[in-house]
């Protein structure tokens, strides 16, 4: 077996320790002494480990290479056009930095080219969080949004995109934002120390959010809306 394989197959297997719920990466950064960010990346195909940094992996999850090479071993297949991307509640969405394992429903297959070439713009204070998490958006939530979002749809965050800047300049951003504590999916302004919250379905009405002097828009915004899969 190649080096590169058992490297796939190591970050494959910490993936079904994690969504098991017997692993997490904070627990694995713990006992490691890895970031919890040079974890992720490896676990979503942004890095690759050292052998020294496999090799600490491994004792850290009482595990040894031939446990890699054992050929009865099931794995899930590997895409290599595919990202897997955790599937959330609203609320993990909005206030989790990093998302926790019991908070993940399922693990969603994402294109690569899109999660690997789609543009951050993060406040300074987003940088650390974790950047790609997909929700189901129920009937209520869409309807401001619709036809564009419809209920049930499938919409993937970039929670490293807070900025009120158009990531295209011919295309309005659509947000998940928390108002009133609940998540809403909208256009945004920003006005007289107002964020302004605007529908897509004209028979839903504009909503103000005020906010204290001092206080940023961006911190109200869980990320933009970078891809909606609506259900047939």
């Amino acid at each position: 077996m190649k080096l590169i394989q058992m490297h796939e197959r190591l970050r494959l297997e910490l993936l079904r320790r994690i969504q098991r719920g017997t692993l997490s990466v904070s627990l694995l950064a713990r006992q490691t002494g890895f970031g919890q960010s040079h974890l992720s990346n490896f676990l979503h195909s942004r890095r690759h480990l050292s052998l020294e940094a496999m090799d600490r992996v491994l004792d850290a999850q009482h595990m040894v290479a031939a446990d890699l090479m054992q050929s009865g071993y099931e794995y899930p297949p590997t895409d290599l056009d595919r990202s897997e991307v955790p599937l959330v509640s609203y609320s993990a969405a909005l206030h989790e930095p990093y998302i926790r394992a019991a908070s993940v429903q399922q693990m969603i297959q994402m294109p690569r080219g899109l999660i690997e070439t789609t543009r951050s713009r993060p406040t300074p204070s987003r940088r650390a969080w974790q950047r790609w998490v997909a929700i189901r958006v129920a009937a209520e939530e869409a309807l401001p949004m619709e036809p564009l979002v419809q209920p049930e749809a499938l919409l993937l965050l970039d929670r490293r995109y807070n900025s009120l800047t158009a990531y295209r300049p011919d295309r309005l951003n659509i947000y998940a934002l928390s108002n009133e504590g609940h998540l809403a999916l909208r256009y945004l302004d920003f006005k007289s120390n107002r964020l302004v919250l605007r529908p897509h379905n004209l028979s839903c009405s504009v909503e103000l959010i005020e906010l204290d002097p001092g206080d940023s828009p961006t911190s109200q915004i869980a990320g933009r809306v970078a891809l909606i899969v609506n259900q047939m």
